[in-house]
């Protein structure tokens, strides 16, 4: 029991560290807006350190489609590594199960797309010019979006009103193979967000989705993790043969410090998968390289 405490006494811990990262990396003060009635549809908006209007990128945090935050899961580098660039950057919250379902985490995602569309001449912002990003169960989100139609066309909008989906070492692309090979914890994991029959499964799974349409074109980052290098490499197949560009990234580190490290190091110019990352949003978005220090 104690150390039960201890743990969590920790993880709170290093959550508050986390958060406190984030707001000392941030380029001033951040703005909280909600976009939906319950209280975890909030995102936080950074305008991109240029006048003119500026391309947007939106990120969903990860967390197991049960817990994360945008306080404690956007990572310390990317505020502060993306508006110098000339981007926008917003980064939301959504509802968690098991109060929600993944479907109302995927329209949620969505319904912050379309207020940051309906809100883009106040914020400064492209809406014509505009990627999802996200990590872990944030990738498998912003993928599903990406690929099922029938989520952005609930909020109305369609696949063309955005550029592009950054999918960062996502592991649930094909949730039933996935759940076929996950451990007893993970396949709990698994069990409680995508429940156990199969055809909700496959229409929650990105790779069974990716016939066409699609967002126009996807990176598909991952680390040297077993699970996440088949769901990313199988992802990229089956949006390839659908005749959508999607680039495949792999980078250095394993587990589940590799795993965080990819989120958490993005945006340091010194970790390798920022430099790929901004070329590919430079040629997705048009918007200028990062200004030097």
């Amino acid at each position: 029991m104690l150390r039960k405490i201890v743990h969590r006494v920790f993880c709170v811990y290093l959550l508050g560290l986390m958060a406190g990262a984030l707001a000392q990396a941030s380029p001033g003060a951040v703005v909280s807006h909600a976009y939906g009635a319950e209280s975890l549809q909030q995102l936080d908006f950074w305008p991109a350190a240029t006048a003119a209007p500026a391309p947007l990128i939106v990120f969903v945090h990860g967390g197991g489609w049960q817990r994360g935050d945008k306080d404690n899961a956007t990572g310390v580098d990317k505020v502060a590594h993306f508006t110098q660039a000339g981007y926008a950057f917003a980064s939301v919250n959504y509802r968690l199960v098991p109060a929600a379902s993944v479907e109302q985490q995927a329209a949620d995602v969505c319904a912050a797309l379309a207020w940051l569309r309906a809100d883009a001449a106040r914020l400064n912002i492209d809406a014509s010019r505009i990627v999802l990003m996200g990590h872990s169960a944030g990738a498998h989100l912003v993928a599903l979006v990406g690929t099922d139609p029938r989520y952005l066309a609930a909020a109305g909008m369609g696949m063309d009103d955005i550029r592009g989906v950054v999918a960062l070492d996502g592991a649930a692309y094909d949730v039933v193979s996935q759940m076929q090979a996950a451990g007893p914890l993970m396949r709990r994991t698994y069990a409680q967000a995508f429940g156990a029959e199969a055809a909700r499964q496959r229409a929650l799974s990105p790779t069974w989705q990716a016939a066409a349409p699609n967002a126009p074109a996807f990176l598909i980052a991952h680390v040297d993790r077993a699970d996440g290098k088949a769901q990313s490499a199988a992802l990229a197949a089956a949006l390839r043969q659908a005749g959508t560009p999607a680039e495949l990234a792999a980078f250095a580190g394993s587990g589940l410090r590799g795993h965080m490290t990819l989120n958490r190091s993005l945006g340091d110019p010194a970790y390798p998968a920022t430099a790929v990352v901004d070329a590919w949003l430079r040629r997705v978005l048009g918007a200028r390289p990062p200004t030097p220090p």
